[in-house]
């Protein structure tokens, strides 16, 4: 049901649109990113934060589990407008979460405007400079995660 619903936000063409940038920007970086849309809580989840949900997924994908602790997940409570941006300690020891603000107002921007791939671009252009200027691919480095968008 989710994704139905989704899809009438964000057309397959869009995903599998934003899928590629992701796995462009990891092609010139060690960063691991992900997409998580959830469409609202469940009924147990309803006293959890927006951020221990976005910590909960982000272990139950492993994100925790890259190389050099660079994992960034974009968390999206879609029926709630809420996004979360959870990175690994690897990236925070090097980034300020002021980035991370930065990062969901131009998700939060874009979507009220209807412009949800656009939104999702441009934070993951966001991350990809930050990932680029800290987290320059070396010769050693591989996809360690999936690319594809989680829809819950």
């Amino acid at each position: 049901m989710a994704k139905n619903l989704l899809k009438k936000f964000i057309p397959d063409s869009d995903l599998n649109g934003i899928q590629n940038h992701i796995a462009d920007i990891e092609k010139i970086t060690s960063g691991e990113i992900r997409i998580c849309f959830r469409m609202r809580r469940g009924w147990a989840e309803k006293k959890k934060t927006s951020r221990e949900l976005a910590l909960k997924e982000f272990h139950k994908l492993g994100m925790h589990n890259t190389k050099d602790a660079t994992g960034v997940l974009i968390f999206i409570l879609f029926g709630e407008r809420i996004f979360e941006v959870i990175a690994d300690k690897g990236i925070n020891a090097k980034i300020s979460g002021d980035k991370w603000e930065t990062v969901k107002a131009h998700i939060s921007g874009e979507f009220k405007k209807g412009m949800y791939k656009h939104g999702l671009i441009k934070a993951l252009d966001e991350i990809g400079d930050v990932l680029k200027k800290e987290f320059a691919r070396r010769g050693d480095d591989k996809d360690e995660l999936s690319n594809d968008i989680v829809i819950e």
